[in-house]
């Protein structure tokens, strides 16, 4: 009989124990702990993820509420799923899902995403997945998505002021260098890095858009002597006809007065006056008649 009765305790004691661990193995399976390597698996299904920090107040009070959701969630057998992000392991989680303050809980629904913003109890959060209440928010918009290009380079960003946030701490711990030695490193590091990104890119332009080289030519002492003689001969030549000119210009002056000084013309004119005005005329009035005379323009120099 004792036989029996420790045979019996036994089974009820594997009984009770399968049950508990199918408890704890539906509850763990419901609030899956995503990073960066698992993080895609929400893009398929309904799920409700969490951002938390350990050091966080308002994500330790949340907490029981949370894990009450993912129990009550499988017991009503609902296709949602629970998960949630350590941001301090995952900071790239954060900026490729723009967490600006925690805790933070979106709505994925077939790699739909949206912010849920309503009370943090757990029938509040029920009724918005049961009652499809998410259909009235606005999703995040396709360029916002977590999985789109521009926000994975936000992610690797926000891993590389992780990765030189411990690069810092490491440098004052570990070797005990002051706050301002720490960021002298970081700045002489950052001109050297710049220096040798901006000589790439020189380098890729000019392999991309070569310049445009001048072709060279050549020229002889014979072909130079040659322009010199050529240039000192025209321009003798318009020396020349700068002369002709003036002498022409001499010549038409020289002819304009001699006829003005002419006696024909002179008794014509003298004869002409007191004709026509009748006596009154006054001696020399005409002489500076006569001195007026004309000439030709020159040509510019």
């Amino acid at each position: 009989m004792a036989r029996v009765h420790t045979v019996t305790k036994i089974l009820h004691f594997s009984f009770y124990f399968a049950i508990i661990l199918c408890c704890f193995t539906n509850n763990a399976s419901a609030n899956r702990e995503l990073d960066e390597d698992n993080w895609r698996e929400i893009l398929e299904g309904e799920w409700l993820v969490e951002f938390y920090a350990p050091w966080c107040p308002a994500c330790n009070a949340l907490a029981p509420a949370w894990r009450e959701l993912s129990s009550r969630a499988a017991r009503k057998s609902l296709a949602m799923k629970t998960a949630a992000v350590d941001v301090t392991k995952s900071p790239g989680l954060s900026g490729r899902f723009v967490v600006t303050a925690l805790p933070t809980i979106f709505h994925v629904k077939s790699g739909e995403f949206r912010q849920y913003k309503g009370p943090r109890d757990v029938d509040s959060m029920l009724s918005y997945v049961e009652q499809e209440k998410w259909k009235q928010a606005e999703p995040v918009p396709s360029w916002k998505a977590p999985h789109s290009l521009q926000m994975s380079l936000v992610a690797e960003f926000f891993k590389l002021s992780q990765a030189l946030r411990s690069v810092h701490n490491m440098l004052m711990e570990t070797y005990g260098l002051p706050t301002w030695g720490s960021y002298l490193i970081f700045a002489i590091a950052t001109i050297f890095i710049g220096a040798v990104l901006g000589l790439i890119l020189v380098c890729i332009i000019d392999l991309l858009y070569p310049p445009r080289r001048s072709e060279k030519v050549l020229v002889t002492q014979a072909d130079l002597d040659r322009r010199a003689k050529g240039d000192q001969e025209k321009k003798s030549d318009d020396d020349q006809e700068l002369i002709n000119d003036d002498i022409v210009d001499e010549e038409d002056n020289a002819n304009s007065d001699a006829e003005k000084n002419s006696p024909s013309d002179t008794s014509e004119d003298e004869k002409e006056k007191p004709a026509e005005g009748g006596g009154d005329s006054k001696p020399g009035e005409g002489k500076q008649n006569t001195e007026v005379r004309k000439r030709r323009p020159r040509k510019a120099d």
